[in-house]
Order: structure tokens, then C-alpha cells, then sequence
């Protein structure tokens, strides 16, 4: 990885304190930890991998300056005193991955901040209010199909009791596992951050999208953050011979949902450019080759960065099922899984970003975030912001997930510029 991430590299990138080699041998020592058979990361939350990486940066948060500590949820901060005693910027992301994932998601954004911080104590710069480097624990959630769990726990939204009933893969209890990572449910409640002595947070992340690759651009600003709804609909009609029964007397439960998935394709362009929905799960019954499909359950994913037109998109979604139910004859049912509140990052903050990135002669390039990340959480709480890095392909969740080393040390670069300008922007 450390090879063909140089192999290409413009050195002219390094100034202001800024070493893309140092950020290069980084990325690929922490690749290094739970590697797969198919060079992919295998970190899961709270394992002994992601800890082993936790401690790892740990090490190089003291190479650059930073005291370091841990909270009850396992985040890791690394904190640079700043000349004035005000609420701090926080800036990071986590180094969990999903099984067999890349070598970007998460890990960039960890040591983009605190490259930023190397680069400060090298040339002797020091912020005008505190700036800590951070990790968030399981922001992944491969582990108990969670997720985010570690930044939750930070802004003290932690559903504990759901915790308590989470199984892994191999039946060890969210508690156990815990407690093998030296937490416990005790410590994890009593890990919020008091949201005052915080004044933003910054997160940089891989785009896991091609928006910037086809614009040809190292970086984009995100506009927001979109929150998923989950619909469960469950379409039923009547099984019968395929053979038969006519065409014109079916009650087929799969023609109807085929008919409401081209459907739900149509309808997001319709409301917002920002809003996507994904119809990625059926379950057909009886699943027979011969048989008229009697019964459909099937998944909606719909999101969108702006609540008001996501909401506006569940009500057509939900109306184009009735409107079919009522062409074929077959019933159709519903039941909301998850529902959760989009995060628009704030105009001032987007100006921000675009003015660091026009510095850096960079053109400034607005996108959403369809992903959640542990921005989305804490965002909630108070003031964040994100920057995305160019992704080859647009591949993530992958070990051919890619990010060249130009981009990411523009990255760091734009999020230099943005922390030192913005320090004395934000409210006391």
C-alpha cells in the first residue's frame, strides 16, 4: 500500500508542516492491523483490532504534541491547548471497518486532524482555542448491526437497554464484549461530552461516491447529511399454478411489487436532487419456479439531506403503493423500521470550507452526504462539517477502496486552512 501510495505523489504538496509521506506510512501502517486474505481491513467495533489501532494513533497523538484520553465509550481525544481558554473544535472520524472493508473509510479523517496537528507543532503554530483529534468507537456497527455507537454514546443518546439485549456473530453479549475491551455498560453511560465545551466538529471522509471523480476535483464540501427512512411493505396476492391459471385472473404478488419498484425509481428526481431511494431486499413466497408469486415483502431505503422533502417523498412512496394495490387487486401493507433526522450542515460553515478550498486553488464543489457518519450524530448537538476526499471508482466497504495520496494530502491542506480561519469565526 505505502509503495503505491508514493508512487505518484507531488512533493510539492508538502509545506506549511504538511508531510504526505508521513500521512502515506500512516495510512499503511494502520492498514496493516486485521488485514485480510484479500488485503481488505477486518476491524470490527470494540475488537481487539480496532483497539490495537486505537493505541497505535494514541502513539502518534503523543509524537505530535497532543495529551491524550480515553472516555467510557472507548473515543480517543488528542488535545492541543489553544491560546485562549474557549470551547474546542473537535475533528476526526474512527477506525472500525465492516468485514473485508478498505483502508480509507474512517482512518483518513483520523489522521487528516491530526496531520493538522503534526503540522502545528512543527512550525510552532498555536490555535487560538483548543483543537482535539478524534476517535469514535463502532461507527461501523458490523459488529451487532448498530452502528455509530461510539459517537452516540458521546453526545449521551446511548439507548442502553438496546445495548444489553446486542449479540455478535458468535453469541458474545454487547456487555461481554465490552468488558473484554476493558469498558463496561457502566463507563459507556456516563461518556457524554458536555456539549459547552465544544464549538464544532469537523469531519473529513472518503466520498464513496464518483460526484468528484467525474468533476475531476480532490475534495467536495458536504451540504448535509441525509437521514434514512426504512419502509417494510408487504405485498399480498394469491399463489396459484402457473400454468394454469390465465393472465387475467392472477393476483400476483411480484407483478405488483415489480410495478412499485420502477415506481419508487421515478419519484426522488421528482421532489429533490438530493433525495435517493433503494429497494434492495425481497422476500418472495412461496419462491417457487412454477408458482404465482401469493406474498412480496420488500425494503424501501429512502433519504434524503433536507426532512421536509424526505418526508414529502415517504408520502408518495406510500401513495404509489396504494394506487398499484388498487390496479392489481393485491393488498398491500406497511410498517416504518427506522426513521432518522437528516443533518444539513449550516450555510457559514459551507462558506468556510469553499473559502479553505478556493486557498488551496481548489474549485469549490457542493455535495450531499447519502451515508451517515459520526457527523451526523453529533451534529445534532452542535456545529459540524464535512469534507470529502475523491474515491477511485467510487468503491468503499471494499479492499479495492482508493484514495490517492495528492488527494488526501489536499484534503488535510483544505482542513488546515479551514480550522485556522474559522477559529476566531465561531462564538465564544
Amino acid at each position: 500500500m505505502l509503495q503505491r501510495l508514493l508512487s505518484n505523489y507531488d512533493s510539492s504538496l508538502d509545506h506549511s508542516g504538511v508531510n504526505g509521506e508521513r500521512l502515506a506510512n500512516r495510512l499503511a501502517e494502520l492498514s496493516e492491523i486485521g488485514r485480510t486474505s484479500e488485503n481488505g481491513s477486518y476491524r470490527l467495533g470494540f475488537s481487539a483490532e480496532e483497539r490495537q489501532a486505537k493505541e497505535l494513533v494514541k502513539k502518534w497523538m503523543t509524537e505530535a504534541g497532543l495529551t491524550v484520553k480515553e472516555d467510557g465509550a472507548g473515543n480517543v481525544f488528542g488535545r492541543k491547548e489553544g491560546s485562549r481558554d474557549l470551547p474546542a473544535i473537535l475533528s476526526g472520524s474512527h477506525v472500525d471497518s465492516v468485514p473485508n472493508g478498505g483502508h480509507f473509510d474512517g482512518p483518513l479523517g483520523v489522521l487528516s486532524a491530526l496531520e493538522v496537528a503534526q503540522a502545528w507543532q512543527e512550525t510552532g503554530y498555536v490555535p487560538e482555542r483548543p483543537f482535539e483529534v478524534v476517535i469514535f468507537s463502532d461507527e461501523e456497527g458490523s459488529r451487532f448491526n448498530g452502528g455509530l455507537t461510539g459517537s452516540t454514546a458521546f453526545v449521551g443518546e446511548l439507548d442502553l437497554e438496546r445495548q444489553r439485549t446486542m449479540t455478535d456473530k458468535d453469541g458474545l453479549s454487547f456487555e461481554h464484549v465490552l468488558e473484554k475491551d476493558g469498558l463496561s455498560i457502566e463507563t459507556i453511560a456516563v461518556a457524554k461530552r458536555n456539549a459547552e465545551d465544544v464549538a464544532m466538529f469537523v469531519e473529513v471522509h472518503i466520498e464513496q461516491g464518483k460526484r468528484l471523480e467525474k468533476n475531476d476535483l480532490p475534495v467536495g464540501i458536504v451540504t448535509g447529511i441525509a437521514g434514512p427512512v426504512w419502509l417494510e411493505l408487504t405485498f399480498d396476492g394469491e399463489a396459484g399454478h402457473a400454468g394454469n391459471t390465465p393472465m387475467n385472473d392472477r393476483r400476483d404478488a411480484l407483478a405488483a411489487a415489480s410495478a412499485f419498484i420502477g415506481k419508487v425509481q421515478e419519484l426522488p428526481g421528482t421532489i429533490s436532487e438530493s433525495a435517493v431511494a433503494t429497494i434492495g431486499k425481497l422476500e418472495v413466497h412461496p419462491n417457487g419456479v412454477n408458482v404465482i408469486p401469493g406474498q412480496v415483502k420488500l425494503y424501501v431505503d429512502a433519504r434524503d439531506i433536507h426532512e421536509e422533502t424526505r418526508d414529502q417523498l415517504i408520502i408518495q412512496i406510500l401513495e404509489a403503493a396504494e394506487v398499484i394495490s388498487g390496479q392489481t387487486g393485491v393488498d398491500v401493507t406497511w410498517k416504518e423500521m427506522i426513521r432518522k433526522q437528516p443533518v444539513p450542515i449550516r450555510k457559514d460553515l459551507q462558506d468556510f470550507f469553499s473559502n479553505a478550498v478556493e486557498a488551496n486553488g481548489i474549485q469549490p464543489y457542493f455535495l450531499p452526504s447519502g451515508a451517515g457518519h459520526d457527523a451526523m450524530i453529533v451534529g445534532r448537538h452542535i456545529p459540524a462539517a464535512m469534507l470529502f476526499v475523491r474515491s477511485q471508482d467510487g468503491v468503499s466497504h471494499n479492499p479495492a477502496e482508493w484514495s490517492s495520496l495528492n488527494d488526501c494530502v489536499q484534503g488535510v491542506h483544505v482542513l488546515k486552512t479551514f480550522l485556522e480561519r474559522s477559529m476566531d469565526e465561531l462564538p465564544e
